[in-house]
Protein backbone atom coordinates (compact mmCIF):
# COMPACT_ATOMS: atom_id res chain seq x y z
CA UNK A 1 0.00 0.00 0.00
CA UNK A 2 1.25 3.48 -0.85
CA UNK A 3 1.91 5.54 2.26
CA UNK A 4 -0.81 8.23 2.17
CA UNK A 5 0.82 10.93 4.30
CA UNK A 6 4.07 11.37 2.39
CA UNK A 7 3.31 15.03 1.62
CA UNK A 8 2.70 15.76 5.29
CA UNK A 9 5.99 14.12 6.29
CA UNK A 10 7.88 15.93 3.53
CA UNK A 11 6.58 19.33 4.63
CA UNK A 12 7.55 18.63 8.25
CA UNK A 13 11.01 17.47 7.20
CA UNK A 14 11.62 20.67 5.27
CA UNK A 15 10.32 22.78 8.14
CA UNK A 16 12.51 20.99 10.70
CA UNK A 17 15.79 19.95 9.06
CA UNK A 18 17.39 19.52 12.50
CA UNK A 19 16.25 17.80 15.68
CA UNK A 20 13.22 19.44 17.31
CA UNK A 21 11.46 18.59 20.57
CA UNK A 22 7.73 18.40 21.21
CA UNK A 23 7.17 21.17 23.75
CA UNK A 24 10.14 22.51 25.66
CA UNK A 25 10.28 25.38 28.15
CA UNK A 26 11.73 28.78 27.35
CA UNK A 27 13.54 30.11 30.43
CA UNK A 28 14.73 33.58 29.57
CA UNK A 29 13.15 35.89 32.13
CA UNK A 30 13.74 36.32 35.87
CA UNK A 31 13.97 32.59 36.60
CA UNK A 32 17.66 32.63 37.58
CA UNK A 33 17.30 35.88 39.55
CA UNK A 34 14.40 34.55 41.63
CA UNK A 35 16.01 31.14 42.14
CA UNK A 36 19.20 32.81 43.33
CA UNK A 37 17.20 34.79 45.86
CA UNK A 38 15.62 31.57 47.15
CA UNK A 39 19.01 29.95 47.60
CA UNK A 40 20.73 32.96 49.11
CA UNK A 41 17.91 33.53 51.62
CA UNK A 42 17.35 29.83 52.36
CA UNK A 43 13.65 29.98 51.45
CA UNK A 44 13.56 26.91 49.23
CA UNK A 45 10.75 24.84 50.74
CA UNK A 46 6.98 25.35 51.04
CA UNK A 47 7.20 28.72 52.80
CA UNK A 48 8.39 31.91 51.16
CA UNK A 49 7.25 34.99 49.33
CA UNK A 50 7.27 33.48 45.85
CA UNK A 51 4.46 31.03 46.64
CA UNK A 52 2.18 33.91 47.62
CA UNK A 53 3.31 36.02 44.67
CA UNK A 54 2.71 33.10 42.31
CA UNK A 55 -0.82 32.57 43.64
CA UNK A 56 -1.57 36.29 43.37
CA UNK A 57 -0.38 36.31 39.75
CA UNK A 58 -2.61 33.34 38.92
CA UNK A 59 -5.59 35.18 40.40
CA UNK A 60 -4.75 38.23 38.30
CA UNK A 61 -4.45 36.19 35.08
CA UNK A 62 -7.47 33.92 35.59
CA UNK A 63 -9.82 36.32 37.34
CA UNK A 64 -10.43 33.72 40.06
CA UNK A 65 -10.90 34.95 43.62
CA UNK A 66 -8.76 32.21 45.15
CA UNK A 67 -5.67 30.27 44.07
CA UNK A 68 -3.91 27.47 45.96
CA UNK A 69 -0.53 26.37 44.64
CA UNK A 70 0.37 22.67 44.82
CA UNK A 71 3.33 20.45 44.02
CA UNK A 72 1.89 18.98 40.80
CA UNK A 73 -1.13 19.25 38.57
CA UNK A 74 -2.26 15.82 39.75
CA UNK A 75 -2.13 16.86 43.41
CA UNK A 76 -4.15 19.96 42.47
CA UNK A 77 -6.81 17.74 40.89
CA UNK A 78 -6.94 15.47 43.94
CA UNK A 79 -7.18 18.47 46.24
CA UNK A 80 -9.97 20.02 44.19
CA UNK A 81 -11.98 16.81 43.96
CA UNK A 82 -11.80 16.28 47.72
CA UNK A 83 -12.62 19.91 48.45
CA UNK A 84 -15.63 19.76 46.11
CA UNK A 85 -17.01 16.82 48.07
CA UNK A 86 -16.14 13.83 45.88
CA UNK A 87 -16.53 10.83 48.19
CA UNK A 88 -16.15 7.02 48.09
CA UNK A 89 -19.02 5.51 46.11
CA UNK A 90 -19.59 8.61 43.96
CA UNK A 91 -19.41 8.45 40.19
CA UNK A 92 -17.61 11.24 38.35
CA UNK A 93 -18.29 11.82 34.66
CA UNK A 94 -15.29 12.69 32.53
CA UNK A 95 -13.83 12.12 29.12
CA UNK A 96 -11.78 9.04 28.33
CA UNK A 97 -9.81 11.16 25.86
CA UNK A 98 -7.49 12.74 28.44
CA UNK A 99 -4.20 12.36 30.26
CA UNK A 100 -4.54 9.70 32.94
CA UNK A 101 -4.09 12.16 35.83
CA UNK A 102 -7.64 13.44 35.29
CA UNK A 103 -8.94 9.98 36.08
CA UNK A 104 -6.34 8.78 38.58
CA UNK A 105 -7.23 11.64 40.91
CA UNK A 106 -10.86 10.44 40.87
CA UNK A 107 -9.66 7.01 41.96
CA UNK A 108 -7.59 8.60 44.75
CA UNK A 109 -10.95 9.71 46.20
CA UNK A 110 -12.23 6.10 46.00
CA UNK A 111 -14.81 7.35 43.53
CA UNK A 112 -15.62 5.75 40.17
CA UNK A 113 -14.74 7.37 36.83
CA UNK A 114 -17.67 7.27 34.40
CA UNK A 115 -16.66 7.98 30.81
CA UNK A 116 -18.55 10.12 28.30
CA UNK A 117 -17.72 10.83 24.67
CA UNK A 118 -16.04 13.83 23.10
CA UNK A 119 -17.45 15.97 20.32
CA UNK A 120 -16.65 15.24 16.71
CA UNK A 121 -14.95 18.59 16.21
CA UNK A 122 -11.52 20.09 16.72
CA UNK A 123 -11.87 20.66 20.47
CA UNK A 124 -11.62 16.96 21.44
CA UNK A 125 -13.57 17.74 24.61
CA UNK A 126 -16.89 16.66 26.14
CA UNK A 127 -19.84 16.63 23.72
CA UNK A 128 -22.71 18.45 25.51
CA UNK A 129 -25.38 17.14 23.14
CA UNK A 130 -24.40 13.52 23.72
CA UNK A 131 -23.96 14.22 27.44
CA UNK A 132 -27.51 15.48 27.93
CA UNK A 133 -29.00 12.61 25.96
CA UNK A 134 -26.98 10.09 27.95
CA UNK A 135 -27.87 11.58 31.33
CA UNK A 136 -31.54 11.66 30.38
CA UNK A 137 -31.35 7.93 29.67
CA UNK A 138 -29.36 6.74 32.71
CA UNK A 139 -30.18 9.17 35.52
CA UNK A 140 -32.85 9.47 38.15
CA UNK A 141 -33.16 12.73 40.07
CA UNK A 142 -33.80 11.95 43.74
CA UNK A 143 -33.66 14.55 46.52
CA UNK A 144 -31.88 16.94 44.16
CA UNK A 145 -29.23 14.31 43.50
CA UNK A 146 -28.41 12.61 40.22
CA UNK A 147 -28.51 8.82 40.64
CA UNK A 148 -27.24 6.28 38.12
CA UNK A 149 -30.30 4.03 37.66
CA UNK A 150 -28.11 1.05 36.80
CA UNK A 151 -25.62 1.21 39.68
CA UNK A 152 -27.63 3.13 42.26
CA UNK A 153 -24.63 5.40 42.87
CA UNK A 154 -24.76 9.20 42.92
CA UNK A 155 -23.22 10.97 39.94
CA UNK A 156 -21.53 13.81 41.77
CA UNK A 157 -19.59 15.79 39.16
CA UNK A 158 -18.62 16.29 35.55
CA UNK A 159 -14.92 16.93 34.96
CA UNK A 160 -14.26 18.55 31.59
CA UNK A 161 -10.69 18.63 30.29
CA UNK A 162 -9.67 21.44 27.95
CA UNK A 163 -7.73 19.27 25.51
CA UNK A 164 -4.44 20.72 24.23
CA UNK A 165 -5.62 24.13 25.48
CA UNK A 166 -8.90 24.21 23.53
CA UNK A 167 -12.00 25.10 25.50
CA UNK A 168 -14.96 22.86 26.16
CA UNK A 169 -18.41 24.34 25.44
CA UNK A 170 -18.67 25.43 29.04
CA UNK A 171 -22.01 27.23 28.96
CA UNK A 172 -23.78 24.17 27.57
CA UNK A 173 -22.03 21.82 30.00
CA UNK A 174 -22.79 24.09 32.97
CA UNK A 175 -26.48 24.25 32.02
CA UNK A 176 -26.63 20.44 31.85
CA UNK A 177 -24.87 20.10 35.20
CA UNK A 178 -27.31 22.54 36.80
CA UNK A 179 -30.27 20.66 35.32
CA UNK A 180 -29.08 17.33 36.71
CA UNK A 181 -27.70 18.54 40.03
CA UNK A 182 -24.07 17.80 39.11
CA UNK A 183 -20.97 19.84 39.94
CA UNK A 184 -18.90 21.18 37.04
CA UNK A 185 -15.14 20.87 37.55
CA UNK A 186 -12.55 22.03 35.01
CA UNK A 187 -9.30 20.22 34.35
CA UNK A 188 -7.62 23.19 32.71
CA UNK A 189 -4.13 21.71 33.17
CA UNK A 190 -3.28 22.49 29.56
CA UNK A 191 -5.28 25.68 29.17
CA UNK A 192 -3.62 28.58 30.98
CA UNK A 193 -4.34 31.61 28.83
CA UNK A 194 -7.39 30.07 27.12
CA UNK A 195 -10.65 32.01 27.29
CA UNK A 196 -14.23 30.93 26.70
CA UNK A 197 -16.59 33.73 25.63
CA UNK A 198 -14.06 36.16 27.05
CA UNK A 199 -13.76 34.50 30.47
CA UNK A 200 -10.71 32.51 31.49
CA UNK A 201 -11.32 28.77 31.60
CA UNK A 202 -11.10 27.16 35.03
CA UNK A 203 -13.49 29.71 36.54
CA UNK A 204 -16.89 28.53 35.27
CA UNK A 205 -17.62 25.66 37.63
CA UNK A 206 -16.94 24.78 41.25
CA UNK A 207 -13.23 25.07 40.56
CA UNK A 208 -10.46 24.44 38.09
CA UNK A 209 -6.88 23.30 37.91
CA UNK A 210 -3.81 24.44 35.96
CA UNK A 211 -0.60 22.46 35.57
CA UNK A 212 2.96 23.80 35.48
CA UNK A 213 4.86 20.69 34.44
CA UNK A 214 8.00 21.20 32.36
CA UNK A 215 6.11 20.88 29.08
CA UNK A 216 3.22 23.22 29.87
CA UNK A 217 2.73 26.68 28.42
CA UNK A 218 4.47 28.09 31.51
CA UNK A 219 6.36 25.91 33.96
CA UNK A 220 7.43 25.69 37.58
CA UNK A 221 9.49 22.58 36.79
CA UNK A 222 6.66 20.79 38.58
CA UNK A 223 3.55 22.34 40.00
CA UNK A 224 -0.18 22.90 39.90
CA UNK A 225 -2.78 25.31 41.18
CA UNK A 226 -6.42 25.10 42.23
CA UNK A 227 -8.55 28.11 41.31
CA UNK A 228 -12.07 28.80 42.55
CA UNK A 229 -14.50 31.58 43.39
CA UNK A 230 -15.90 29.61 46.32
CA UNK A 231 -14.40 30.75 49.63
CA UNK A 232 -15.30 27.59 51.55
CA UNK A 233 -13.88 25.33 48.85
CA UNK A 234 -10.70 27.42 48.76
CA UNK A 235 -10.27 27.21 52.53
CA UNK A 236 -10.76 23.45 52.44
CA UNK A 237 -8.29 23.05 49.57
CA UNK A 238 -5.61 25.07 51.32
CA UNK A 239 -6.15 23.17 54.56
CA UNK A 240 -5.98 19.64 53.19
CA UNK A 241 -3.06 20.47 50.88
CA UNK A 242 -1.01 21.52 53.90
CA UNK A 243 -1.43 18.20 55.79
CA UNK A 244 -4.61 19.54 57.43
CA UNK A 245 -2.49 21.29 60.07
CA UNK A 246 -4.37 23.79 62.22
CA UNK A 247 -2.58 27.15 62.43
CA UNK A 248 -0.28 27.49 65.44
CA UNK A 249 3.20 28.98 65.82
CA UNK A 250 4.76 25.70 67.00
CA UNK A 251 2.23 22.97 67.91
CA UNK A 252 1.25 20.19 65.51
CA UNK A 253 -2.48 19.59 65.45
CA UNK A 254 -4.03 17.94 62.38
CA UNK A 255 -7.82 17.69 62.40
CA UNK A 256 -8.36 15.38 59.39
CA UNK A 257 -6.45 13.33 56.83
CA UNK A 258 -4.41 15.81 54.84
CA UNK A 259 -1.78 15.76 52.13
CA UNK A 260 1.67 17.25 51.76
CA UNK A 261 0.81 18.92 48.46
CA UNK A 262 2.05 22.49 48.84
CA UNK A 263 4.26 24.01 46.17
CA UNK A 264 7.85 24.77 47.14
CA UNK A 265 9.08 28.36 47.07
CA UNK A 266 11.84 27.38 44.66
CA UNK A 267 9.25 26.08 42.15
CA UNK A 268 7.05 29.12 42.65
CA UNK A 269 10.04 31.36 41.88
CA UNK A 270 10.41 29.74 38.45
CA UNK A 271 6.66 29.82 37.96
CA UNK A 272 6.35 33.53 38.76
CA UNK A 273 9.11 34.39 36.31
CA UNK A 274 7.30 32.33 33.68
CA UNK A 275 3.93 33.96 34.34
CA UNK A 276 5.54 37.37 33.81
CA UNK A 277 6.24 36.22 30.23
CA UNK A 278 2.81 34.67 29.56
CA UNK A 279 1.53 37.36 27.14
CA UNK A 280 4.67 37.01 25.01
CA UNK A 281 4.47 33.20 25.11
CA UNK A 282 0.80 33.23 24.07
CA UNK A 283 1.62 35.54 21.18
CA UNK A 284 4.39 33.21 20.00
CA UNK A 285 2.09 30.19 20.30
CA UNK A 286 -0.55 31.88 18.15
CA UNK A 287 2.04 32.77 15.53
CA UNK A 288 3.24 29.16 15.48
CA UNK A 289 -0.32 27.96 15.01
CA UNK A 290 -0.75 30.34 12.08
CA UNK A 291 2.52 29.18 10.53
CA UNK A 292 1.32 25.57 10.70
CA UNK A 293 -1.96 26.62 9.17
CA UNK A 294 -0.10 28.13 6.23
CA UNK A 295 2.30 25.19 6.02
CA UNK A 296 -0.44 22.58 5.64
CA UNK A 297 -2.84 24.60 3.50
CA UNK A 298 -2.18 22.53 0.37
CA UNK A 299 -2.26 19.08 2.00
CA UNK A 300 -5.69 17.54 1.53
CA UNK A 301 -5.62 14.50 3.82
CA UNK A 302 -4.77 16.21 7.09
CA UNK A 303 -6.47 18.99 9.05
CA UNK A 304 -4.95 21.25 11.67
CA UNK A 305 -7.09 21.44 14.80
CA UNK A 306 -8.03 25.09 15.08
CA UNK A 307 -9.94 27.61 17.14
CA UNK A 308 -13.65 27.40 17.85
CA UNK A 309 -15.91 30.43 17.59
CA UNK A 310 -16.65 30.35 21.32
CA UNK A 311 -13.06 30.41 22.56
CA UNK A 312 -9.58 31.81 22.22
CA UNK A 313 -7.18 28.90 22.63
CA UNK A 314 -3.66 29.14 24.02
CA UNK A 315 -2.44 26.67 21.33
CA UNK A 316 -0.39 24.81 23.92
CA UNK A 317 -0.02 21.81 21.64
CA UNK A 318 -0.74 22.02 17.94
CA UNK A 319 -2.27 18.88 16.50
CA UNK A 320 -3.38 17.50 13.18
CA UNK A 321 -6.00 14.92 12.37
CA UNK A 322 -5.04 12.39 9.71
CA UNK A 323 -7.93 11.61 7.38
CA UNK A 324 -8.84 7.97 6.65
CA UNK A 325 -6.38 6.78 9.27
CA UNK A 326 -6.30 3.73 11.52
CA UNK A 327 -4.12 2.55 14.39
CA UNK A 328 -1.54 0.81 12.19
CA UNK A 329 -1.21 3.82 9.87
CA UNK A 330 -0.89 6.13 12.85
CA UNK A 331 1.95 4.06 14.31
CA UNK A 332 3.71 3.96 10.95
CA UNK A 333 3.41 7.72 10.54
CA UNK A 334 4.68 8.40 14.06
CA UNK A 335 7.71 6.17 13.49
CA UNK A 336 8.61 7.73 10.16
CA UNK A 337 8.50 11.27 11.56
CA UNK A 338 10.24 10.50 14.86
CA UNK A 339 13.00 8.66 12.97
CA UNK A 340 13.73 12.01 11.32
CA UNK A 341 14.37 13.53 14.82
CA UNK A 342 11.09 15.45 14.70
CA UNK A 343 9.31 14.85 18.00
CA UNK A 344 5.66 14.14 17.34
CA UNK A 345 3.34 12.20 19.60
CA UNK A 346 -0.07 10.56 19.41
CA UNK A 347 -2.92 11.57 21.63
CA UNK A 348 -3.33 9.42 24.70
CA UNK A 349 -4.58 5.87 24.68
CA UNK A 350 -8.24 6.34 25.72
CA UNK A 351 -8.48 5.69 29.43
CA UNK A 352 -11.34 3.21 29.07
CA UNK A 353 -8.98 1.01 27.04
CA UNK A 354 -6.42 0.81 29.88
CA UNK A 355 -6.54 -2.15 32.27
CA UNK A 356 -7.14 -0.19 35.50
CA UNK A 357 -10.23 1.51 34.04
CA UNK A 358 -11.63 -0.96 31.52
CA UNK A 359 -14.40 -1.95 33.98
CA UNK A 360 -15.71 1.59 34.53
CA UNK A 361 -19.19 2.68 33.38
CA UNK A 362 -19.23 4.43 30.05
CA UNK A 363 -21.41 5.87 27.35
CA UNK A 364 -20.88 5.11 23.68
CA UNK A 365 -17.29 6.22 23.02
CA UNK A 366 -17.06 5.87 19.25
CA UNK A 367 -15.68 9.36 18.63
CA UNK A 368 -13.10 8.95 21.41
CA UNK A 369 -11.87 5.65 19.96
CA UNK A 370 -11.75 7.05 16.43
CA UNK A 371 -9.94 10.27 17.27
CA UNK A 372 -7.28 8.44 19.27
CA UNK A 373 -6.27 6.66 16.07
CA UNK A 374 -5.78 9.74 13.93
CA UNK A 375 -4.40 12.62 16.07
CA UNK A 376 -0.75 13.67 16.00
CA UNK A 377 0.73 16.41 18.18
CA UNK A 378 3.31 18.61 16.48
CA UNK A 379 6.40 20.39 17.83
CA UNK A 380 4.95 23.31 19.77
CA UNK A 381 7.69 24.99 21.79
CA UNK A 382 7.11 28.73 21.97
CA UNK A 383 10.58 29.50 20.61
CA UNK A 384 10.10 27.59 17.34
Amino acid sequence: MIFPYADFVSVLEKRFPQRVGLCEPELKGNELKYLTECIETGWVSTAGKFVTAFEDKIKEISGAKYAIATSTGTSALHTLYLSAGIEPGDEVLTQSFTFIATVNAISYCNATPHFVDIADNSTLTVDPIKLKKYLTEICLLKNNQCINKKTGNPIKALVVMHTFGKSTQLKECKNICDEFGILLIEDAAEALGTKYLGQHVGTYGAGGVFSFNGNKITTCGAGGVVVTNDQKLAETARHISTTAKKPHPYLYNHDQVGYNYRMANINAAVGLAQLEQLPEILNKKRKLFQSYKNLFSDINNISLLGDQEWSTANHWLNAVELQDCNHELLLETLKIINDKSISVRPAWTPIHQLDPYSHCPQSNLDVTSHKANCIINLPSSSFI
